[in-house]
């Protein structure tokens, strides 16, 4: 497998989980990462659909196959700011930039609205959070803040 230098193909997760969205969650829940299962259970449960205003959820494939998933909802404790959430790229393609072009299509918006985005990462992940622009920032149940816009930098 692996990405062999094909550029993904991001598209907007809307009415279904996107096709080889099993094989995805089955993959995530072996390496003992839940959150995929959370997600499964929060779309059937209606409990999140990423349909909010400026929420979002991308899907990644490379060649057809389902290489990575990842969203952005309202964050539930940080008044105006954006979480990142549900962020999973299968472990063939992982550092082959996935997960870094997902990112980046969720954060423009969020930059051009100036609105603060917050993640937990989980420790394997805080590097590649870090290289995107968060800083450290435990508290209000997130790890990371992302505060490159303006409007958040020190004066």
């Amino acid at each position: 497998m692996g990405n062999n230098g094909q550029v993904p193909k991001l598209q907007r997760v809307m009415k279904e989980l996107p096709a080889g969205f099993d094989a995805l969650r089955a993959e995530a829940r072996a390496e003992g990462y839940r959150f995929v299962e959370r997600l499964t259970n929060d779309w059937i449960s209606l409990t999140a659909r990423f349909d909010r205003d400026g929420e979002a959820l991308l899907a990644a494939r490379v060649n057809g196959v389902l290489a990575g998933i990842g969203g952005l909802t309202i964050d539930p404790v940080v008044l105006d700011a954006l979480r990142m959430r549900r962020f999973y790229v299968r472990l063939a393609y992982r550092r082959s930039g996935i997960g870094r072009k997902m990112a980046a299509a969720l954060l423009e918006p969020a930059r051009s609205a100036g609105r603060l985005v917050t993640v937990n990462a989980a420790p394997a992940s805080a590097a590649f959070w870090k290289s995107l622009g968060f800083g450290a920032d435990a508290r209000d149940g997130h790890t990371h803040i992302y505060k490159l816009h303006k409007r958040f930098l020190p004066k």
